[in-house]
């Protein structure tokens, strides 16, 4: 079976919110993505240590370089990730195989969107018919979380 996932991130890829705020988001997205007689899996917050990718899954299938705009094969994301052993980094900065120049790995054109941050909210398999947040909501979860935030869909 798979999964699909919406992933709010903080536009600012260091920040955090507190535990609290956190909490609340994590209340208004279970009710905002949850159909009639049917909540949403799961929904929660995971506070990272450092910086850390937050991937699309399958909906990722299309990286350029935004100096030369050259295609980067998406192995070579996949190697960087091995390579570091993680997820998490402790910086973003990259030599990019495609022109050679040096850029940070969140500059990168990405076809479908993903990030990088330090805080994310995740919802597993929402059950209402629109499965993303609208405007409104977004702007709602930025109100609670107290910071604007990134909707990255994903599906694995």
């Amino acid at each position: 079976m798979s999964d699909t996932y919406i992933r709010l991130i903080p536009t600012d890829r260091d920040w955090q919110p507190t535990p609290t705020a956190a909490a609340s988001v994590a209340a208004y997205v279970t009710s905002v993505l949850s159909g009639p007689g049917d909540a949403v899996e799961r929904v929660e917050g995971t506070f990272y240590d450092r910086v850390t990718l937050i991937d699309a899954g399958m909906y990722t299938t299309r990286i350029t370089c935004p100096h030369c705009d050259g295609d980067i094969a998406m192995d070579w994301l996949g190697d960087l990730v091995r390579q570091n052993g993680s997820l998490s980094f402790d910086h973003l900065d990259v030599t990019v195989p495609c022109c050679r120049a040096a850029i940070e790995l969140d500059s990168l054109h990405y076809e479908e969107p993903i990030g990088f941050a330090r805080f994310e909210l995740s919802a597993m398999n929402p059950t209402r018919p629109q499965e993303e947040l609208d405007a409104v909501e977004l702007a709602r979860v930025a109100d609670l979380l107290g910071h604007s935030v990134t909707q990255i869909l994903a599906h694995y």
